[in-house]
């Protein structure tokens, strides 16, 4: 979706689906907008959650903030499987991309396609 007028668009997806659209015409615009969602984030998140069935959510983990804000993953010697998502243990996979380069991640339990399903962490 295009706004006229729009020079900078900020876009955040919840780990619930929630789509979070910031649109601003300039900088100043940007950062009273950014301020004012700031103020108003656990109200959205409230709202979302009630709308979405009542769930309870837990207190933030860094690890859920990182994802959340699609961070990548802390590189450290963990075991695979270690990571978790609001669906349970991630599942740790490899691959080799079209481009033939290699790359790991830990994905998401819930069925392929799920309007729920938690972003992937992506090892570097």
């Amino acid at each position: 979706m295009s706004v006229e007028g729009t020079k900078f668009q900020v876009n955040y997806k919840l780990p619930d689906g929630t789509l979070v659209n910031l649109y601003a015409k300039d900088v100043k615009d940007l950062e009273v907008g950014l301020t004012d969602l700031s103020m108003v984030s656990t109200l959205i998140k409230s709202t979302s959650r009630e709308l979405v069935g009542g769930v309870q959510a837990s207190a933030p983990t860094a690890e859920g903030i990182k994802q959340q804000f699609n961070a990548p993953a802390t590189p450290a010697a963990e075991a695979p499987g270690s990571k978790g998502c609001k669906h349970g243990p991630m599942n740790y996979k490899e691959g080799v991309n079209a481009a033939g380069k290699a790359w790991r991640a830990y994905m998401c339990p819930a069925p392929k396609g799920a309007s729920d399903q938690c972003e992937p962490i992506w090892v570097r």
